[in-house]
């Protein structure tokens, strides 16, 4: 190249940041700047818009942009990014495109590569640096960490997504098993309502027949009665017509026909349908004698809480401790590893109890857990740990104190009622058969308690005991 252009790259520099004009404006006072440069001067400066270099005063809106210097720079990078592949040859890594040297150093601060000559520059002089070789290592190092924090997330969500699908799945299993049951139910229901509508249709169709048939048999009596009247008025007009002795012999004949005693026609009393037996308090009677087939159970038990080692009835209220680990959600209220349940209703005021068959179970733990207690620990022992619970362990009795507290029964009860008086702060245990008390807790509540089971027996399950009902109407007074 002939035309080498003679400009000193200091000729080609902006004072304030010492590269290369980028976009170069002119003052009125002849000095340039970049046009980024300068505007940033003039904000950090604040009031004022005068020259950076000899504090003259621009009355002008807008700096003039140079087309020729900019030209000029444009032209320099360019010549000496051509002369530095003339020399160095095409292959010898990437070039500054300020000053057409090898990238051979990493500014630390910047975090960009540059050129020996940038090093020696206003901008970087004073920065630290390194080989680019180093800082390749040192970024592949750091790159390498990110990578494998990156992974660990990555691997971390990829099974929160798993758990999300098989969550969504049980969740579509639930209800569609949730609404079988629901179906059930009410089928019961309505067989129970079907079965009582026609038993009361019947007896209405019997009564309506019976007392038809009492009303036809008495209008054919009067029927005949009628008749025989006609026929004696008829026979008694035709002899009063007579007006010879003859009278007096069919006379004694027409006085018994005419005497003759009939069935009164009037309607006697009980003839129409006893309407109010069968509406009156329709729905009630259904309702009291409906206590036939409904239970009521004060206690259900919470599946969502359940521990994947339990299985627990149809209807809820029972729990037995299972052979194998059933694939459930690990969602936050469930137990696991304990084996145990919760009921699904929390206490936090009131007087409450529930009686539990245990039957033959061999190991079982029975009483109410705090709403805080942690779900992802081995069964519990003590008060501390947010349960009041009576514990059946080895043939052995235990109330869950601090330490345990050894129980003394003369018998074996295979019925065990819970008692709980959140207001009192009282939770006390008994065999409901003979009303022997087995142990009280004294605690002062606050916050939430559930009924808490613990299943450890795989032959007999722990079962919530039905209350009886019995629907007694209120005389108002």
């Amino acid at each position: 190249m002939a035309a080498r252009l003679s400009l000193r790259e200091e000729d080609l520099s902006c004072p304030v940041c010492c590269d290369i004009f980028r976009d170069p404006v002119v003052l009125q006072c002849s000095h340039s700047f970049c046009k980024s440069c300068l505007q940033q001067y003039w904000t950090q400066k604040g009031a004022g818009r005068d020259c950076p270099l000899c504090r003259c005063e621009s009355t002008a809106e807008e700096p003039v942009v140079s087309l020729t210097l900019k030209n000029l720079c444009d032209s320099y990078i360019q010549e000496n990014s051509s002369r530095a592949v003339e020399e160095t040859g095409p292959e010898t890594g990437e070039l500054c495109s300020l000053h057409g040297e090898k990238l051979k150093l990493f500014c630390l601060e910047d975090a960009q590569p540059i050129c020996v000559v940038c090093h020696t520059s206003r901008k970087h002089k004073h920065h630290e640096c390194c080989p680019v070789a180093e800082a390749v290592m040192d970024c592949k190092v750091e790159l390498q960490s990110a990578l494998k924090t990156l992974r660990g997330k990555r691997e971390a969500f990829e099974k929160i997504r798993q758990t999300c699908e098989k969550t969504a799945a049980h969740i579509k299993t639930q209800a569609q098993h949730t609404e079988k049951r629901i179906k059930e139910e009410f089928e019961i229901l309505h067989h129970f309502l079907r079965v009582e509508e026609a038993v009361r249709i019947a007896a209405l169709k019997d009564e309506e027949e019976e007392k038809s048939h009492a009303l036809m048999e008495k209008m054919e009596t009067i029927e005949r009665n009628m008749a025989f009247l006609s026929d004696t008025i008829r026979a008694i007009e035709e002899e009063m017509g007579v007006e010879d002795i003859s009278l007096l012999h069919k006379y004694k004949a027409m006085m018994k026909s005419a005497e003759r005693p009939l069935q009164s026609p009037e309607m006697a009393s009980g003839t129409l349908i006893d309407v109010a037996s069968y509406l009156g308090s329709l729905k009630y009677k259904v309702w009291e004698k409906m206590q036939r087939i409904v239970e009521y159970i004060p206690v259900t038990l919470d599946p969502n809480t359940a521990a994947p080692w339990l299985v627990l009835s149809e209807d809820l209220t029972s729990v037995i401790d299972s052979e194998e680990r059933q694939q459930l959600p690990d969602n936050p209220e469930r137990f696991d590893p304990d084996s145990g349940v919760l009921g699904s209703e929390g206490v936090s005021s009131g007087s409450h109890s529930w009686d539990v068959e245990v039957g033959d179970n061999t190991a079982w733990v029975l009483g109410v857990a705090k709403e805080s207690v942690q779900r992802k620990e081995k069964v519990p022992s003590v008060l501390k740990n947010g349960y009041l619970c009576v514990y059946f362990y080895h043939k052995m009795y235990f109330a869950g104190t601090s330490p345990l507290t050894r129980l003394s029964l003369k018998k074996k009860p295979r019925r065990i009622r819970v008692k709980l008086d959140w207001d009192r702060g009282r939770v006390s245990f008994s065999d409901p058969t003979d009303h022997t008390h087995i142990y009280t807790f004294k605690h002062t509540f606050t916050e939430r308690v559930f009924p808490y089971f613990w299943a450890g027996c795989k032959e007999c399950p722990l079962t919530l005991v039905p209350v009886e009902l019995s629907v007694i109407p209120v005389n108002r007074d």
